[in-house]
């Protein structure tokens, strides 16, 4: 195993100390218990969002902390969820007075340390609500969850709600458009490698030289099968026609779209993806009004990518167009 660590133990503050000493005017980074909150938290009267998550997805989600985005986020050891503890923390950090939303992306640890959480906060006088998503459509239980896994649609919730708050919508209407994002997002993902955690020190799973996983989780997750691995315009139409059917999405209906590397596919590879996505969805007379291609909800290494897209209203594209300031995402400032 090659990294650029010191050790496996370490490797989650040391990170953290990287996005201090980079991103210092845009983000605080608290130490033991361990979160990411803006620069200034709290924003008095504004509804603050938190979300957070294993390590190992970067920039997901300390990337997105910033104006018009999170107000905090918690970072778990590698593929591992974050501690109660960090979460009742960090929802104080940015606390407001506005109430604060979970956006919680559905692994079982997630969803159970995120709700140990809210209790614990409102116990204390904070109001607080969440939002679990769970958008991938490639399998329906895995081993980390139950129901869908939460996927790519996390980091467009995460726009469109930071949007939403950033306008001085309550906590109720803000709840309600990122539940809305979910309900409208559908995504799937597939690995041409798998990926190495520092503390395993080898690969996740094994693939052989033309072999792919279809439907892989973010953490190495079995997909839905394990196929021969052939021309890309082959596979984006297998991987469109299981998101498009899925909801589904229907001739006239605006969207977002994402197409995001796993960690280790070079962009001219995303690009390649999205152009035979947009083919095969005008085709269809489905309109794509917003985009992302890069890396944005990572798997360590792995060689891959996933795409999300999302039925999107009026409200959610004028929200999705709205300025953001954020370590990995800006645009309109």
């Amino acid at each position: 195993m090659k990294k650029l660590i010191n050790n496996a133990e370490s490797a989650v503050k040391d990170s953290l100390r990287g996005v201090e000493a980079a991103h210092g005017d845009l983000v605080k980074v608290c130490y033991d218990p361990d979160f990411i909150v803006r620069a200034k938290s709290p924003v008095q009267n504004k509804v603050a969002i938190i979300s957070g998550g294993g390590s190992g997805h970067e920039p997901l989600h300390g990337g997105f902390v910033g104006f018009g985005m999170l107000d905090g986020a918690c970072p778990g050891d590698i593929f591992t969820s974050p501690t109660p503890d960090q979460m009742e923390a960090c929802t104080k950090a940015v606390d407001g007075g506005a109430g604060v939303l979970h956006i919680v992306k559905n692994y079982t640890g997630d969803v159970m340390n995120f709700e140990m959480a809210q209790e614990l906060c409102e116990s204390a006088g904070i109001k607080v609500k969440a939002v679990v998503i769970d958008d991938d459509v490639a399998v329906k239980d895995s081993l980390y969850t139950t129901g869908r896994r939460g996927v790519g649609t996390t980091v467009i919730a995460e726009k469109i709600a930071g949007a939403a708050a950033e306008a001085g919508k309550n906590l109720e209407q803000v709840t309600e458009i990122c539940s809305q994002v979910n309900k409208n997002g559908r995504s799937i993902g597939i690995a041409l490698s798998s990926c190495i955690t520092p503390a395993a020190g080898k690969p996740t799973f094994d693939l052989g030289a033309d072999e792919m996983e279809f439907g892989i989780g973010i953490h190495g997750e079995p997909g839905r099968t394990r196929m021969k691995h052939g021309p890309v315009k082959d596979l984006v139409e297998k991987m469109a026609n299981a998101v498009l059917s899925d909801l589904p999405f229907n001739k006239g209906d605006n969207t977002i779209v994402m197409v995001n590397g796993m960690g280790g596919t070079p962009l001219i590879e995303l690009y390649i993806v999205y152009s035979e996505l947009v083919a095969i969805m005008q085709k269809k007379g489905i309109a794509v009004k917003g985009k992302l291609i890069g890396n944005y909800i990572t798997s360590l290494e792995m060689q891959g990518c996933s795409i999300t897209v999302v039925k999107a209203s009026d409200e959610m594209l004028s929200l999705w167009n709205a300025p953001v300031h954020t370590p990995a995402l800006r645009w309109g400032m």
